[in-house]
Protein backbone atom coordinates (compact mmCIF):
# COMPACT_ATOMS: atom_id res chain seq x y z
CA UNK A 1 0.00 0.00 0.00
CA UNK A 2 1.43 3.59 -0.75
CA UNK A 3 2.71 5.76 1.83
CA UNK A 4 3.37 9.37 2.23
CA UNK A 5 5.72 11.56 3.69
CA UNK A 6 3.87 14.97 4.63
CA UNK A 7 6.18 17.63 6.39
CA UNK A 8 5.73 21.09 7.69
CA UNK A 9 9.05 22.78 6.94
CA UNK A 10 9.92 26.71 8.01
CA UNK A 11 13.38 26.98 6.81
CA UNK A 12 15.57 29.60 9.16
CA UNK A 13 18.99 28.89 7.69
CA UNK A 14 18.33 29.50 3.90
CA UNK A 15 21.85 28.48 3.10
CA UNK A 16 22.21 25.19 4.84
CA UNK A 17 18.93 24.12 3.92
CA UNK A 18 20.11 24.31 0.41
CA UNK A 19 22.47 21.83 0.63
CA UNK A 20 20.09 19.86 1.68
CA UNK A 21 17.21 20.31 -0.56
CA UNK A 22 20.32 19.71 -3.12
CA UNK A 23 21.63 16.27 -1.89
CA UNK A 24 17.72 14.95 -0.98
CA UNK A 25 15.78 14.36 -4.23
CA UNK A 26 18.74 11.13 -5.20
CA UNK A 27 17.75 9.56 -1.94
CA UNK A 28 14.28 9.70 -1.80
CA UNK A 29 14.72 8.14 -5.48
CA UNK A 30 16.90 5.58 -4.63
CA UNK A 31 14.10 4.11 -1.95
CA UNK A 32 11.18 4.80 -4.31
CA UNK A 33 9.91 7.88 -3.38
CA UNK A 34 9.26 10.54 -5.18
CA UNK A 35 7.89 14.01 -4.76
CA UNK A 36 4.21 15.23 -5.05
CA UNK A 37 4.19 18.88 -3.27
CA UNK A 38 7.60 20.44 -3.06
CA UNK A 39 6.62 23.64 -1.26
CA UNK A 40 4.72 25.42 -3.81
CA UNK A 41 2.45 28.10 -3.58
CA UNK A 42 -0.12 27.17 -0.45
CA UNK A 43 -3.91 28.45 -0.04
CA UNK A 44 -5.95 28.21 2.69
CA UNK A 45 -9.31 27.29 2.03
CA UNK A 46 -10.74 26.89 5.28
CA UNK A 47 -9.84 26.97 9.15
CA UNK A 48 -6.15 28.06 9.92
CA UNK A 49 -2.65 26.93 9.79
CA UNK A 50 0.25 28.45 10.03
CA UNK A 51 2.04 26.63 7.46
CA UNK A 52 4.96 28.16 5.32
CA UNK A 53 6.08 25.34 3.02
CA UNK A 54 4.15 22.02 2.73
CA UNK A 55 6.33 19.04 1.10
CA UNK A 56 4.43 15.54 0.66
CA UNK A 57 6.62 12.54 -0.70
CA UNK A 58 5.31 9.21 -2.09
CA UNK A 59 6.49 5.86 -1.50
CA UNK A 60 5.01 2.72 -3.02
CA UNK A 61 5.24 1.30 1.03
CA UNK A 62 5.37 2.32 4.23
CA UNK A 63 8.13 0.28 4.72
CA UNK A 64 10.07 1.83 1.86
CA UNK A 65 9.83 4.77 3.25
CA UNK A 66 11.12 3.77 6.84
CA UNK A 67 13.93 2.34 4.81
CA UNK A 68 14.14 5.71 3.60
CA UNK A 69 13.58 7.71 6.77
CA UNK A 70 16.43 5.33 8.59
CA UNK A 71 18.90 5.13 6.18
CA UNK A 72 22.50 5.56 6.24
CA UNK A 73 22.27 7.95 3.58
CA UNK A 74 19.13 10.24 4.81
CA UNK A 75 20.86 10.16 8.50
CA UNK A 76 23.42 13.69 7.55
CA UNK A 77 20.84 15.34 5.54
CA UNK A 78 18.28 15.11 8.53
CA UNK A 79 21.12 16.47 10.63
CA UNK A 80 21.40 19.52 8.27
CA UNK A 81 17.66 19.72 7.87
CA UNK A 82 16.75 20.13 11.20
CA UNK A 83 19.80 22.39 11.46
CA UNK A 84 18.38 24.38 9.08
CA UNK A 85 14.40 24.50 9.48
CA UNK A 86 11.95 23.83 12.09
CA UNK A 87 10.05 19.99 10.75
CA UNK A 88 7.05 18.26 11.49
CA UNK A 89 6.80 15.30 9.82
CA UNK A 90 4.49 12.44 9.46
CA UNK A 91 3.92 9.26 8.09
CA UNK A 92 0.73 8.05 6.73
CA UNK A 93 -0.46 5.19 4.69
CA UNK A 94 -3.01 5.64 1.12
CA UNK A 95 -5.99 4.34 0.66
Amino acid sequence: MTAYVIAQVEVTDADTFAQYSRQVPAVIEKYGGRYLVRGGALEMLEGEWNVRRLVVLEFPSMEQLKRFYNSAEYAPLIALRQKSAQTIFAAVEGV
